[in-house]
């Protein structure tokens, strides 16, 4: 399998929060539904409205290892965070289910996110 790098995006996050946030990112299965897993290179939330937002971004594991990866940041008007500060998650489908990356926002319509992953690794 060749990696390829990719780029995906949420605008306008909604405020539903843990399992029910926007998906931003969900892992596919492999070829033939194979095993698969990806790299979370990078995540970066950027407030677009005009007033301080509280954002999350939580990790809805296929096996139920769900956990918050920041959890209600504060990001002033105008402003980005980058979550991942140089570290790396590794994302993984079993074939049948895969981890989901999801993003929420305390304000409605102020936070777009977007993420880079390396893919079939």
């Amino acid at each position: 399998m060749a990696n390829d790098f990719k780029r995906f995006n949420v605008t306008n996050a909604t405020t539903s929060t843990g399992a029910s946030a926007d998906a931003l990112y969900t892992i596919p299965a492999g070829a033939g539904s194979t095993a698969l897993e990806s790299i979370v290179i990078g995540i970066t939330l950027a407030n677009t409205g005009t007033a301080g937002v509280t954002a999350s971004v939580f990790l809805d594991g296929y096996d139920g290892t769900d956990s918050y990866i920041v959890k209600d940041a504060s990001i002033p008007a105008g402003s980005s965070l980058e979550v991942m500060s140089g570290n790396k998650i590794v994302l993984q489908h079993n074939g049948s289910a895969g981890d989901v990356i999801r993003v929420s926002c305390g304000t409605s319509n102020s936070l777009d996110a977007t993420i880079s992953v390396l893919e079939d690794v």
